[in-house]
Protein backbone atom coordinates (compact mmCIF):
# COMPACT_ATOMS: atom_id res chain seq x y z
CA UNK A 1 0.00 0.00 0.00
CA UNK A 2 0.81 3.53 -0.45
CA UNK A 3 1.36 4.26 2.85
CA UNK A 4 3.74 1.59 3.74
CA UNK A 5 5.84 2.39 0.89
CA UNK A 6 5.99 6.20 1.86
CA UNK A 7 5.60 6.52 5.98
CA UNK A 8 3.87 9.36 7.01
CA UNK A 9 5.36 12.15 8.43
CA UNK A 10 5.02 12.05 12.54
CA UNK A 11 6.92 14.58 14.88
CA UNK A 12 9.36 12.68 16.88
CA UNK A 13 7.53 13.00 19.97
CA UNK A 14 4.78 11.39 18.40
CA UNK A 15 5.68 8.56 17.07
CA UNK A 16 4.47 4.88 18.50
CA UNK A 17 6.73 1.80 18.18
CA UNK A 18 7.12 -0.10 15.49
CA UNK A 19 4.12 -1.41 13.51
CA UNK A 20 3.97 -5.62 13.12
CA UNK A 21 2.56 -6.39 9.82
CA UNK A 22 0.28 -9.62 9.67
CA UNK A 23 0.28 -11.53 6.34
CA UNK A 24 -2.31 -10.32 3.91
CA UNK A 25 -4.60 -12.66 2.71
CA UNK A 26 -4.00 -13.00 -1.45
CA UNK A 27 -6.53 -10.14 -3.08
CA UNK A 28 -6.35 -9.16 -6.52
CA UNK A 29 -3.07 -7.25 -6.80
CA UNK A 30 -3.05 -3.90 -8.29
CA UNK A 31 -0.52 -3.49 -10.94
CA UNK A 32 2.40 -2.04 -9.89
CA UNK A 33 2.98 0.98 -12.78
CA UNK A 34 -0.68 1.93 -11.41
CA UNK A 35 0.94 2.78 -7.81
CA UNK A 36 3.75 4.42 -9.45
CA UNK A 37 1.49 6.68 -11.23
CA UNK A 38 -0.56 7.51 -8.07
CA UNK A 39 2.61 7.90 -6.25
CA UNK A 40 4.09 10.39 -8.25
CA UNK A 41 0.66 12.57 -8.91
CA UNK A 42 0.71 12.50 -4.62
CA UNK A 43 4.00 14.29 -4.79
CA UNK A 44 3.63 16.46 -7.34
CA UNK A 45 0.76 17.46 -5.71
CA UNK A 46 1.98 17.92 -2.37
CA UNK A 47 5.26 20.33 -4.07
CA UNK A 48 2.57 22.39 -5.58
CA UNK A 49 0.65 23.02 -2.28
CA UNK A 50 3.14 22.94 0.39
CA UNK A 51 0.80 20.97 2.32
CA UNK A 52 1.63 21.27 5.83
CA UNK A 53 0.37 18.19 7.74
CA UNK A 54 1.05 15.21 6.42
CA UNK A 55 -1.06 13.30 8.39
CA UNK A 56 -3.97 14.26 5.27
CA UNK A 57 -2.06 11.44 3.81
CA UNK A 58 -2.50 8.39 6.02
CA UNK A 59 -4.49 5.70 4.29
CA UNK A 60 -4.10 4.62 0.22
CA UNK A 61 -7.44 5.42 -0.13
CA UNK A 62 -7.03 9.08 0.39
CA UNK A 63 -3.24 9.00 -1.60
CA UNK A 64 -5.47 7.39 -4.49
CA UNK A 65 -8.28 9.79 -4.65
CA UNK A 66 -5.62 12.88 -5.06
CA UNK A 67 -5.15 14.16 -8.89
CA UNK A 68 -7.64 10.89 -9.45
CA UNK A 69 -10.89 12.16 -11.67
CA UNK A 70 -14.11 11.87 -8.97
CA UNK A 71 -14.92 8.56 -10.50
CA UNK A 72 -11.61 7.38 -10.20
CA UNK A 73 -10.72 8.22 -6.45
CA UNK A 74 -14.40 6.09 -5.72
CA UNK A 75 -13.47 3.14 -7.87
CA UNK A 76 -10.09 3.22 -6.12
CA UNK A 77 -11.38 3.59 -2.82
CA UNK A 78 -14.46 1.10 -3.42
CA UNK A 79 -12.06 -1.80 -4.94
CA UNK A 80 -9.89 -3.71 -2.81
CA UNK A 81 -5.97 -3.40 -2.12
CA UNK A 82 -4.54 -5.83 -4.46
CA UNK A 83 -2.23 -8.56 -2.82
CA UNK A 84 1.20 -7.15 -2.10
CA UNK A 85 4.24 -9.83 -1.52
CA UNK A 86 5.34 -9.77 2.04
CA UNK A 87 8.71 -9.62 0.36
CA UNK A 88 7.89 -6.18 -0.95
CA UNK A 89 6.24 -5.02 1.55
CA UNK A 90 9.40 -5.86 4.51
CA UNK A 91 10.89 -3.96 1.51
CA UNK A 92 9.12 -0.78 2.01
CA UNK A 93 9.18 -0.96 5.60
CA UNK A 94 12.59 -1.55 6.50
CA UNK A 95 14.22 1.55 7.41
CA UNK A 96 17.16 3.50 5.54
CA UNK A 97 20.44 2.47 6.74
CA UNK A 98 22.99 4.90 6.64
CA UNK A 99 26.27 4.26 4.80
CA UNK A 100 29.72 2.95 6.89
CA UNK A 101 31.97 4.95 7.18
CA UNK A 102 34.99 4.55 5.49
CA UNK A 103 38.26 6.02 6.33
CA UNK A 104 38.48 8.56 3.80
CA UNK A 105 34.33 10.10 4.46
CA UNK A 106 34.84 12.11 7.25
CA UNK A 107 31.78 12.75 9.73
CA UNK A 108 29.44 15.83 9.07
CA UNK A 109 30.66 18.52 11.97
CA UNK A 110 28.19 18.91 14.86
CA UNK A 111 26.22 21.93 15.42
CA UNK A 112 27.91 22.94 19.57
CA UNK A 113 25.89 22.51 21.80
CA UNK A 114 23.71 25.28 22.97
CA UNK A 115 24.29 26.28 26.85
CA UNK A 116 20.98 25.62 29.40
CA UNK A 117 20.55 29.17 29.18
CA UNK A 118 19.71 29.57 25.85
CA UNK A 119 16.57 27.90 25.31
CA UNK A 120 14.84 27.55 21.70
CA UNK A 121 12.72 30.22 21.04
CA UNK A 122 9.66 28.89 19.64
CA UNK A 123 8.40 28.97 16.28
CA UNK A 124 4.95 27.99 15.77
CA UNK A 125 1.68 29.26 17.41
CA UNK A 126 1.11 26.15 19.21
CA UNK A 127 4.51 25.97 20.60
CA UNK A 128 3.97 29.89 21.78
CA UNK A 129 1.19 28.82 23.71
CA UNK A 130 2.73 25.80 25.20
CA UNK A 131 5.78 28.31 26.54
CA UNK A 132 4.24 30.38 27.60
CA UNK A 133 1.20 28.16 29.69
CA UNK A 134 5.02 26.52 31.17
CA UNK A 135 6.16 30.34 32.19
CA UNK A 136 3.33 30.48 34.37
CA UNK A 137 3.64 27.93 35.72
CA UNK A 138 7.15 28.42 36.91
CA UNK A 139 5.91 31.69 38.12
CA UNK A 140 2.99 30.55 39.76
CA UNK A 141 4.85 28.01 41.24
CA UNK A 142 7.76 30.00 42.77
CA UNK A 143 5.34 33.68 43.52
CA UNK A 144 3.76 30.64 45.86
CA UNK A 145 6.66 29.58 47.34
CA UNK A 146 7.77 33.26 48.08
CA UNK A 147 4.77 34.06 49.41
CA UNK A 148 4.77 30.98 51.78
CA UNK A 149 8.35 31.80 52.98
CA UNK A 150 7.70 35.65 53.93
CA UNK A 151 3.75 35.66 54.75
CA UNK A 152 3.53 32.07 55.69
CA UNK A 153 4.52 30.96 59.20
CA UNK A 154 7.34 29.24 59.35
CA UNK A 155 7.58 26.75 61.87
CA UNK A 156 9.85 28.22 64.76
CA UNK A 157 12.87 26.47 65.50
CA UNK A 158 13.74 26.47 69.29
CA UNK A 159 15.66 29.16 70.63
CA UNK A 160 18.25 28.24 72.85
CA UNK A 161 19.51 31.09 75.07
CA UNK A 162 22.41 30.87 77.32
CA UNK A 163 21.81 31.86 80.53
CA UNK A 164 22.97 35.46 81.69
CA UNK A 165 24.17 35.69 84.67
CA UNK A 166 22.68 39.01 86.59
CA UNK A 167 25.27 41.22 87.13
CA UNK A 168 25.09 42.67 90.82
CA UNK A 169 26.35 45.95 91.07
CA UNK A 170 28.78 46.62 93.61
CA UNK A 171 27.63 47.54 96.81
CA UNK A 172 28.68 50.93 98.15
CA UNK A 173 30.02 51.86 101.51
CA UNK A 174 30.58 54.99 103.47
CA UNK A 175 32.91 55.98 105.95
CA UNK A 176 31.45 56.46 109.26
CA UNK A 177 33.76 59.46 109.67
CA UNK A 178 33.62 61.10 106.88
CA UNK A 179 30.76 59.75 104.71
CA UNK A 180 33.09 59.50 101.60
CA UNK A 181 32.92 56.10 99.77
CA UNK A 182 35.49 53.60 100.82
CA UNK A 183 36.33 51.00 98.61
CA UNK A 184 37.19 48.67 101.88
CA UNK A 185 34.34 47.78 104.38
CA UNK A 186 37.13 47.09 107.10
CA UNK A 187 38.07 50.75 107.37
CA UNK A 188 34.97 51.45 109.48
CA UNK A 189 36.14 48.84 111.78
CA UNK A 190 39.15 50.48 112.69
CA UNK A 191 39.62 52.70 115.41
CA UNK A 192 39.23 56.06 115.58
CA UNK A 193 42.95 57.87 116.30
CA UNK A 194 43.09 61.31 117.54
CA UNK A 195 45.96 63.30 117.39
CA UNK A 196 46.68 66.89 119.31
CA UNK A 197 48.56 69.13 116.97
CA UNK A 198 50.22 72.42 117.77
CA UNK A 199 49.08 75.48 115.58
CA UNK A 200 51.92 78.35 117.19
CA UNK A 201 53.99 80.46 114.63
CA UNK A 202 56.66 77.49 114.97
CA UNK A 203 54.15 74.41 114.15
CA UNK A 204 53.32 76.17 110.85
CA UNK A 205 52.59 74.27 108.22
CA UNK A 206 51.70 71.32 110.27
CA UNK A 207 51.54 67.96 109.00
CA UNK A 208 48.51 65.66 107.96
CA UNK A 209 45.53 68.40 108.84
CA UNK A 210 44.57 68.55 105.21
CA UNK A 211 43.01 65.23 105.11
CA UNK A 212 41.96 64.63 108.42
CA UNK A 213 38.02 63.26 108.90
CA UNK A 214 37.15 65.39 111.37
CA UNK A 215 39.18 68.47 112.85
CA UNK A 216 38.43 70.54 116.45
CA UNK A 217 39.85 74.49 116.79
CA UNK A 218 39.84 75.79 119.94
CA UNK A 219 42.70 78.31 122.25
CA UNK A 220 45.10 76.89 124.57
CA UNK A 221 46.86 79.35 126.47
CA UNK A 222 47.81 82.31 125.60
CA UNK A 223 45.92 82.62 122.48
CA UNK A 224 47.50 80.00 121.31
CA UNK A 225 45.00 77.80 119.01
CA UNK A 226 45.91 73.69 118.69
CA UNK A 227 43.61 71.35 116.67
CA UNK A 228 42.10 68.02 117.75
CA UNK A 229 42.57 65.80 113.85
CA UNK A 230 40.39 62.45 113.78
CA UNK A 231 41.83 59.86 111.32
CA UNK A 232 40.15 56.74 110.51
CA UNK A 233 39.48 55.83 106.92
CA UNK A 234 43.02 58.00 105.80
CA UNK A 235 46.29 57.43 106.94
CA UNK A 236 49.33 60.09 106.84
CA UNK A 237 52.58 58.65 107.94
CA UNK A 238 53.00 61.97 108.98
CA UNK A 239 51.41 63.79 111.60
CA UNK A 240 52.53 66.79 113.24
CA UNK A 241 53.89 68.85 115.78
CA UNK A 242 52.08 67.11 118.45
CA UNK A 243 51.34 68.77 121.55
CA UNK A 244 49.82 68.44 125.60
CA UNK A 245 46.34 67.33 126.09
CA UNK A 246 43.31 69.55 127.19
CA UNK A 247 40.15 68.27 129.19
CA UNK A 248 37.99 70.00 126.25
CA UNK A 249 39.59 67.88 123.32
CA UNK A 250 39.44 64.69 125.21
CA UNK A 251 35.83 65.46 125.48
CA UNK A 252 36.04 65.81 122.13
CA UNK A 253 37.73 62.83 120.92
CA UNK A 254 35.71 60.47 123.37
CA UNK A 255 32.39 61.39 121.48
CA UNK A 256 33.91 59.30 118.64
CA UNK A 257 35.37 56.89 120.75
CA UNK A 258 38.93 57.50 119.87
CA UNK A 259 42.14 56.52 120.82
CA UNK A 260 43.74 59.62 121.98
CA UNK A 261 47.70 60.74 121.30
CA UNK A 262 49.57 63.15 123.24
CA UNK A 263 52.52 64.61 124.54
CA UNK A 264 52.09 64.91 128.11
CA UNK A 265 48.98 67.17 129.55
CA UNK A 266 47.68 69.86 132.16
CA UNK A 267 47.18 68.19 135.29
CA UNK A 268 43.74 68.26 134.70
CA UNK A 269 43.75 67.04 131.35
CA UNK A 270 45.84 63.97 132.76
CA UNK A 271 43.41 63.16 135.83
CA UNK A 272 40.55 62.99 133.12
CA UNK A 273 41.96 60.81 131.21
CA UNK A 274 42.54 58.28 133.50
CA UNK A 275 38.61 58.84 135.18
CA UNK A 276 37.09 59.17 131.84
CA UNK A 277 38.85 56.15 130.73
CA UNK A 278 40.17 57.13 127.77
CA UNK A 279 41.71 55.09 125.05
CA UNK A 280 45.28 56.50 126.13
CA UNK A 281 48.08 56.75 123.75
CA UNK A 282 50.49 59.55 125.66
CA UNK A 283 54.02 59.96 124.23
CA UNK A 284 55.50 59.98 127.60
CA UNK A 285 54.28 56.04 128.24
CA UNK A 286 54.51 54.88 124.13
CA UNK A 287 57.56 56.83 123.10
CA UNK A 288 58.66 54.14 120.28
CA UNK A 289 55.29 55.08 118.30
CA UNK A 290 56.88 58.75 117.77
CA UNK A 291 60.11 60.35 116.49
CA UNK A 292 61.40 63.86 116.59
CA UNK A 293 62.30 65.42 113.47
CA UNK A 294 65.36 67.51 113.19
CA UNK A 295 64.46 70.41 111.39
CA UNK A 296 62.42 72.19 114.62
CA UNK A 297 62.87 72.91 117.76
CA UNK A 298 61.69 71.42 120.83
CA UNK A 299 58.73 71.08 122.00
CA UNK A 300 57.79 71.49 118.24
CA UNK A 301 59.03 68.81 116.73
CA UNK A 302 57.51 65.56 117.95
CA UNK A 303 56.07 62.98 115.10
CA UNK A 304 54.27 60.36 114.44
CA UNK A 305 52.14 58.57 111.59
CA UNK A 306 49.04 56.89 111.50
CA UNK A 307 49.57 53.74 110.79
CA UNK A 308 52.20 53.74 113.75
CA UNK A 309 49.58 54.56 115.88
CA UNK A 310 47.55 51.96 114.59
CA UNK A 311 49.48 49.24 115.12
CA UNK A 312 49.90 50.70 119.06
CA UNK A 313 45.75 50.80 118.87
CA UNK A 314 45.90 47.24 117.69
CA UNK A 315 48.58 45.86 120.59
CA UNK A 316 46.06 47.89 122.89
CA UNK A 317 43.17 46.33 121.85
CA UNK A 318 41.31 49.74 120.98
CA UNK A 319 38.60 49.92 118.82
CA UNK A 320 35.84 52.55 118.42
CA UNK A 321 32.12 52.43 118.30
CA UNK A 322 30.25 55.67 117.78
CA UNK A 323 27.72 57.62 115.90
CA UNK A 324 28.96 59.46 112.89
CA UNK A 325 27.36 63.25 111.25
CA UNK A 326 24.58 62.40 109.31
CA UNK A 327 25.47 63.35 106.01
CA UNK A 328 23.73 63.91 102.83
CA UNK A 329 24.77 64.43 98.51
CA UNK A 330 26.20 67.53 98.03
CA UNK A 331 24.19 70.69 96.33
CA UNK A 332 26.24 73.53 95.20
CA UNK A 333 23.90 76.39 95.57
CA UNK A 334 23.65 78.35 92.30
CA UNK A 335 23.56 81.79 94.52
CA UNK A 336 26.22 81.34 96.88
CA UNK A 337 25.10 83.58 100.20
CA UNK A 338 28.23 82.87 102.23
CA UNK A 339 31.16 83.03 99.58
CA UNK A 340 33.55 84.37 103.06
CA UNK A 341 33.65 83.32 106.18
CA UNK A 342 35.71 84.95 109.28
CA UNK A 343 36.01 84.23 113.00
CA UNK A 344 37.16 86.15 115.63
CA UNK A 345 39.54 84.02 118.63
CA UNK A 346 42.23 85.78 119.88
CA UNK A 347 43.42 88.12 117.31
CA UNK A 348 45.17 88.34 113.93
CA UNK A 349 47.44 85.85 114.32
CA UNK A 350 45.03 83.29 114.76
CA UNK A 351 42.04 83.83 113.46
CA UNK A 352 41.06 82.03 110.62
CA UNK A 353 38.77 83.12 107.53
CA UNK A 354 37.56 80.82 104.45
CA UNK A 355 36.62 81.35 100.95
CA UNK A 356 33.97 79.37 99.34
CA UNK A 357 35.42 77.69 95.80
CA UNK A 358 32.15 76.52 93.47
CA UNK A 359 34.33 74.09 91.24
CA UNK A 360 35.02 71.89 94.35
CA UNK A 361 32.07 72.95 96.58
CA UNK A 362 34.57 73.75 99.57
CA UNK A 363 35.99 75.87 101.48
CA UNK A 364 39.91 77.25 101.30
CA UNK A 365 41.23 77.88 104.64
CA UNK A 366 43.58 81.14 105.43
CA UNK A 367 45.00 81.97 109.12
CA UNK A 368 47.21 85.37 109.55
CA UNK A 369 46.06 86.45 106.34
CA UNK A 370 48.03 83.45 103.99
CA UNK A 371 46.47 79.84 102.79
CA UNK A 372 46.80 77.70 105.87
CA UNK A 373 49.01 74.74 103.75
CA UNK A 374 49.71 70.88 104.35
CA UNK A 375 53.41 70.49 104.51
CA UNK A 376 52.73 66.78 103.31
CA UNK A 377 50.90 67.70 100.21
CA UNK A 378 52.04 71.64 99.83
CA UNK A 379 47.86 72.36 99.17
CA UNK A 380 45.62 74.92 101.17
CA UNK A 381 43.53 72.89 103.36
CA UNK A 382 39.86 73.09 102.05
CA UNK A 383 36.99 71.13 103.75
CA UNK A 384 33.91 70.85 102.87
CA UNK A 385 32.01 71.53 105.50
CA UNK A 386 33.01 74.33 108.11
CA UNK A 387 30.92 74.94 111.35
CA UNK A 388 31.31 77.89 113.76
CA UNK A 389 30.30 76.29 117.59
CA UNK A 390 29.19 79.35 119.66
CA UNK A 391 30.49 77.44 123.59
CA UNK A 392 31.10 79.74 126.68
CA UNK A 393 34.92 80.01 127.40
CA UNK A 394 36.58 80.38 130.85
CA UNK A 395 40.03 82.42 129.75
CA UNK A 396 42.46 81.93 132.83
CA UNK A 397 40.99 79.14 134.25
CA UNK A 398 43.36 78.26 137.53
CA UNK A 399 43.23 74.56 137.17
CA UNK A 400 43.93 71.99 140.24
CA UNK A 401 47.62 72.62 139.90
CA UNK A 402 46.96 76.48 140.12
CA UNK A 403 48.35 77.57 136.61
CA UNK A 404 45.91 78.91 134.15
CA UNK A 405 44.64 76.97 131.34
CA UNK A 406 41.65 77.72 128.91
CA UNK A 407 38.48 75.60 129.66
CA UNK A 408 35.21 75.46 127.36
CA UNK A 409 31.92 74.13 128.46
CA UNK A 410 31.76 71.29 125.84
CA UNK A 411 28.62 69.43 127.16
CA UNK A 412 25.04 70.09 126.78
CA UNK A 413 23.67 72.32 123.44
CA UNK A 414 24.52 75.80 122.01
CA UNK A 415 24.13 78.11 118.56
CA UNK A 416 25.77 76.27 115.29
CA UNK A 417 26.38 77.94 112.08
CA UNK A 418 26.74 75.08 109.33
CA UNK A 419 28.43 76.68 106.09
CA UNK A 420 28.42 74.43 103.28
CA UNK A 421 27.33 74.39 99.37
CA UNK A 422 27.98 78.04 99.68
CA UNK A 423 25.03 79.07 101.78
CA UNK A 424 25.11 78.89 105.59
CA UNK A 425 22.57 77.14 108.00
CA UNK A 426 21.73 78.31 111.53
CA UNK A 427 21.01 75.32 114.20
CA UNK A 428 22.02 74.17 117.52
CA UNK A 429 24.95 71.46 118.27
CA UNK A 430 23.75 69.00 121.01
CA UNK A 431 26.38 66.72 122.94
CA UNK A 432 24.60 65.16 126.12
CA UNK A 433 28.09 64.02 127.56
CA UNK A 434 31.40 63.26 127.89
CA UNK A 435 31.20 60.33 126.00
CA UNK A 436 28.18 61.22 124.22
CA UNK A 437 27.96 62.00 120.31
CA UNK A 438 28.69 65.62 119.02
CA UNK A 439 25.37 66.24 116.80
CA UNK A 440 23.84 68.94 115.05
CA UNK A 441 20.28 69.92 114.47
CA UNK A 442 18.07 72.56 112.81
CA UNK A 443 16.11 74.99 114.63
CA UNK A 444 13.16 72.47 115.09
CA UNK A 445 15.31 69.70 116.19
CA UNK A 446 15.73 67.76 113.21
CA UNK A 447 19.30 66.55 112.26
CA UNK A 448 21.38 68.77 109.66
CA UNK A 449 22.96 66.62 107.27
CA UNK A 450 26.41 67.34 105.82
CA UNK A 451 28.09 67.11 103.44
CA UNK A 452 30.19 63.83 102.72
CA UNK A 453 34.12 65.29 103.24
CA UNK A 454 35.91 66.53 106.09
CA UNK A 455 33.98 68.18 108.61
CA UNK A 456 36.42 71.45 110.02
CA UNK A 457 34.42 72.55 113.67
CA UNK A 458 35.46 75.70 115.42
CA UNK A 459 34.72 76.56 118.93
CA UNK A 460 33.81 80.52 119.30
CA UNK A 461 32.54 82.08 122.63
CA UNK A 462 29.77 84.46 121.29
CA UNK A 463 27.39 84.47 118.12
CA UNK A 464 29.25 88.02 117.06
CA UNK A 465 32.58 86.32 116.48
CA UNK A 466 31.12 84.48 113.32
CA UNK A 467 30.62 86.79 109.89
CA UNK A 468 29.99 86.21 106.87
CA UNK A 469 28.91 87.95 102.69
Amino acid sequence: MIDDIIPPRKPMAQRSEPKVIQPLEKEPQTPIHELAAAHEAVHAKYQTQEVADASAFKTPQTVAAIGQPASTASEIVAEEAPFTPPETIAAAEEPVREAPVTPDHHEPEQPPKRPWYKLPMPHTKKQKIITAAAVAVILLGGGGTTWALTRGEAPQKAVHKAAVKKVVPPKIIYSTLTGLPITDENLNKKPVTGVMIENSIDARPQSGLGVAGVVFEAVAEGGVTRFLGLFQDSTPNNVGPIRSARPYYVQWAMGFDAAYAHVGGSPDALADITAWGTKDMNQFSNGGSYHRITTREAPHNVYTGIDTLNALEAKKGYTSTYTGFTRKKEAPSKTPTASTISMSLSGPTYDPSYTYVPTTNSYNRSEAGAPHMDANTNTQISPKVVIAMVTPLARGALDSSGAYYSNYTVTGSGTAFIFQDGVVTQGQWNKASTTGALTFTDTAGAPLALNPGQTWITAVTSTTGVTYK
